[in-house]
């Protein structure tokens, strides 16, 4: 068995950005992007979003493809609001991705934690937030 430590902090956005993940669905489909997750080996660190985009803390074992990752999880999250929502749920193509540092850990998943607090309170990575992906 193979030792690995692999921290990403990945962020995709909704369709046009439009604000898809309302309070209703959050919760659920937070659950949902984790326990996937652990069907594909990966651990889920961090997990926040905003009505338009998603903040994601993974480790994903060597043998997976982060975008492999990535385009099953946006699928299936995707396919899962869809059905508990009753409504088109689409995510945007393309994401950002930036590797993590373990010293870097806590600081990456306070940001994913306080996401709302950031947003309201104009203090967001810029780099994080406002890249065209």
């Amino acid at each position: 068995m193979a030792y690995w430590q692999l921290y990403y902090h990945i962020v995709w956005a909704t369709k046009e950005r439009l604000p898809l993940i309302n309070f209703s669905i959050e919760e659920r489909l937070h659950k949902y992007i984790v326990n996937k997750s652990k069907e594909f080996s990966c651990i889920v660190h961090g997990i926040n979003s905003m009505p338009n985009h998603i903040h994601l803390l993974v480790s994903i074992p060597p043998n997976m493809a982060v975008s492999e990752y990535v385009r099953k999880i946006k699928g299936s999250s995707s396919n899962f609001v869809g059905k508990i929502d009753n409504n088109a749920f689409y995510w945007q193509n393309g994401y950002g991705i930036f590797t993590v540092g373990k010293r870097g850990l806590p600081m990456v998943i306070d940001y994913i934690k306080n996401q709302k607090q950031h947003h309201r309170d104009n203090t967001i990575i810029n780099e994080l937030e406002k890249i065209n992906f």
